[in-house]
C-alpha cells in the first residue's frame, strides 16, 4: 500500500521526540507494519543528516539503494564509523548501530584493526619477525640444557636414595662379610 508523504511524516513525528512511542506500539495502534515504520524513521533521520551536511538527497538515496554489506565498506568508511561511534554514549550507540546496519561485534573488530594499524604506524614494539632473535634462541638453548641437567640430577638423587635404602636393609649382613681388619 502506498502512503502519502504527509502521513509518513506524521508517523515519524509520533515516534521521535521526548514523548515519542515505539514503532511496535505505533504499528499496533495504526495497523502499519512495524518494519515499515522503522524504515520510515531511518529514512527520515538519514535525510535530516544529509540536509544538515548539505548533501544532495537524491544522490544519497541512489547510493543507499546500491549500498553494500558493512564488511564490504571501504576502509575509510569503516574508520569514519569507528571514530564517530567512539564519541557516542551507550544509549546513542545502539541507535547508531541500527541506523548504519551494523552489529557491535563488527564495530569492535574494526576498532581493533584501527588500533593495530595505528600501533604499527607508530613503530610499536610488536614487530613481526620471520625468525627468532639470537637472544631468544640462546634462551631456548639454555632452558633445554637446564632441563637436561635437572633430569640428570633427579636421577642421581634417586640412585643415592636407593643405595642408602639398600645399605640400611643389608647393613647387618655387610658387617658379617666385612673382614675384621677393616673394622
Amino acid at each position: 500500500m502506498k502512503y502519502s508523504n504527509g502521513f509518513r511524516a506524521r508517523m515519524v513525528q509520533r515516534m521521535v521526540g521526548p514523548e515519542g512511542i515505539g514503532a511496535i506500539k505505533l504499528a499496533e495502534e495504526i495497523g502499519v507494519h512495524q518494519t515499515t515504520l522503522s524504515r520510515w524513521l531511518r529514512e527520515a533521520s538519514g535525510e535530516e543528516k544529509r540536509e544538515r551536511r548539505g548533501e544532495n538527497v537524491k544522490s544519497a538515496q541512489v547510493r543507499e539503494r546500491l549500498s553494500v554489506r558493512p564488511d564490504d565498506l571501504p576502509p575509510a568508511e569503516k574508520y569514519r564509523l569507528v571514530t564517530e561511534a567512539s564519541t557516542l554514549s551507550e544509549d546513542e550507540l545502539g541507535a547508531f548501530l541500527r541506523r548504519n546496519g551494523l552489529h557491535e561485534a563488527q564495530l569492535q573488530e574494526w576498532r581493533q584493526k584501527v588500533e593495530e594499524a595505528s600501533l604499527g604506524a607508530l613503530g610499536s614494539p610488536k614487530k613481526r619477525r620471520r625468525g627468532k632473535s639470537p637472544e631468544a634462541k640462546r634462551v631456548e638453548q639454555l632452558e633445554r640444557e637446564l632441563n637436561r641437567k635437572d633430569k640428570a640430577l633427579a636421577e642421581v638423587t634417586a640412585l643415592l636414595a636407593l643405595k642408602k635404602k639398600l645399605e640400611m636393609l643389608l647393613g647387618d649382613e655387610d658387617e658379617s662379610t666385612t673382614p675384621r681388619s677393616a673394622r
